[in-house]
C-alpha cells in the first residue's frame, strides 16, 4: 500500500481532539438521564404503532407481520394520503420520532461541553428521505417552541456511507493529496462496513466532493463471532477493497481510518462502548489499532481510530463553516453524538 523504503511520516493520533479546522469537544454513545427508547429508529416506532393499532381492533394497512419493516414505496404512498389509516400510523410515528429527538437534543444541550451549540445535524434511523425531512422539521418547530436556540439539519449522505466518508477526514491533507483513494471502515454492533473513498480534492477542497467508490459490508450480529473472528472478517473486507483498488490502478493512502463505537486512547485502546463490538475489545492490554494493522500483509498501512460518532460528523465538516459550534446525532442501531467547534483551516 505504501513504499516502506521511504521515511514514514506520522499520521493523525488516535482519538485526537484537534483535527484540521475542528476541535472535538465531546463524543459518546448514550447520554445520562435520557429516557429509555428515546434513540429508537423510525421503523421500530412505526412497528409499535402498528401493534397498538391491531390490539385495539384495527386492521393493519401494512400487512400481517409485526414488526416487519414497511417497504419505502408503501411509506411514500401513506405520506401521499392514498390510505388514511396508513397515513395516520406514519404521522404518529413521525411525531414520536420528533419528540424523541427533542429529548436527545435537550439532554445534549444541558451538558457544559454542548453549551452554545448553534446547529445539530441528525442522521441514521430513516429509510425514506421525506420522513426524515418531516421528523426533523417537526423537531425544529418543537425546539423553537421551547426556545432551545439550536437549528436542526439532516445529514446529507446515505447513512451507510456517512461514517466512511467522514473517517477519511482523519488523515492529514498531505496523505489525501498524494493518493487516489482512502480505505476507511465503520465498525458497529450489528455490522462492519468498509469503503474506498475518493477525496476528489480537485473538485472541491476539504473533501466536500468526496464519494464512495466501492463499499463492502459484513453483518456479523447473527454469527456472534469472537474477537479474532471479527478481526479476520474486518481484514477480509479491507483486503478485498485494497485488491480492487490495485486492480483498478488506484493508489491508496498509506493509512486506514476507522470509526469505532468507543473513545480511543492515544495508544489505540478502546474505552466504554468497546463491549458493543463482537468479542472482547475492551480486554486489558488489547490495542485495537495494532491488532488491525497486524491483519494487513507486511503491516502495509497504519491505522488511525476515532469514535464513530466523530467520524460520522466529520462527513459534514465542510458544510458548517458558517457557524462556530455544531454537533451531530446518530440515531438507530448504532447511536452516538459528537460536538465540534470550528477552528481556522490550516494545511
Amino acid at each position: 500500500m505504501h513504499d516502506t523504503s521511504s521515511p514514514t511520516l506520522p499520521v493523525a493520533s488516535h482519538g485526537a481532539a484537534l483535527l484540521r479546522g475542528l476541535r472535538v469537544e465531546a463524543s459518546g454513545n448514550s447520554l445520562p438521564g435520557l429516557p429509555a427508547g428515546a434513540d429508537r429508529d423510525f421503523d421500530s416506532i412505526l412497528a409499535a404503532w402498528r401493534l397498538r393499532h391491531r390490539r385495539g381492533g384495527g386492521r393493519d394497512p401494512f400487512g400481517d407481520i409485526v414488526p416487519e419493516a414497511v417497504e419505502a414505496e408503501a411509506l411514500d404512498q401513506a405520506l401521499a394520503g392514498f390510505a388514511p389509516v396508513a397515513a395516520g400510523l406514519v404521522q404518529g410515528a413521525i411525531e414520536d420520532v420528533a419528540h424523541n429527538l427533542v429529548k436527545i437534543i435537550r439532554a445534549c444541550l444541558v451538558r457544559p461541553e454542548w453549551q452554545g451549540t448553534q446547529r445539530l445535524v441528525v442522521g441514521g434511523g430513516f429509510r425514506v428521505a421525506r420522513i426524515a425531512e418531516l421528523a426533523l422539521a417537526r423537531a425544529g418547530v418543537l425546539l423553537r417552541a421551547e426556545s432551545l436556540g439550536s437549528a436542526v439539519a439532516a445529514i446529507r449522505h446515505d447513512p451507510a456511507e456517512t461514517g466512511l466518508l467522514g473517517a477519511a477526514r482523519l488523515l492529514p491533507l498531505r496523505l489525501l493529496e498524494g493518493s487516489d483513494a482512502v480505505l476507511t471502515a465503520d465498525l458497529g454492533r450489528r455490522s462492519f462496513r468498509a469503503g474506498l473513498v475518493l477525496p476528489r480534492l480537485g473538485v472541491a477542497p476539504e473533501l466536500a466532493a468526496a464519494c464512495i467508490w466501492r463499499m463492502r459490508a459484513w453483518v456479523h450480529v447473527a454469527e456472534a463471532p469472537d474477537r479474532q473472528r471479527a478481526l479476520q472478517g474486518l481484514g477480509a473486507l479491507l483486503g478485498e477493497l485494497a485488491g480492487t483498488a490495485r486492480d483498478a490502478g488506484l493508489s491508496i493512502a498509506p493509512a486506514i481510518a476507522i470509526g469505532v463505537p468507543a473513545p480511543v486512547a492515544g495508544d489505540g485502546t478502546l474505552g466504554e462502548g468497546a463491549e458493543l463490538l463482537p468479542g472482547d475489545w475492551s480486554a486489558p492490554g488489547f490495542r485495537a489499532a495494532e491488532a488491525i494493522e497486524a491483519l494487513l500483509p507486511q503491516r502495509a498501512a497504519d491505522v488511525v481510530l476515532h469514535h464513530a460518532a466523530v467520524t460520522y460528523g466529520l462527513s459534514e465538516a465542510p458544510f458548517h463553516r458558517d457557524i462556530a459550534r455544531w454537533g451531530v446525532l446518530r440515531i438507530g442501531a448504532d447511536p452516538g453524538h459528537a460536538r465540534f467547534t470550528n477552528l481556522p483551516l490550516r494545511r
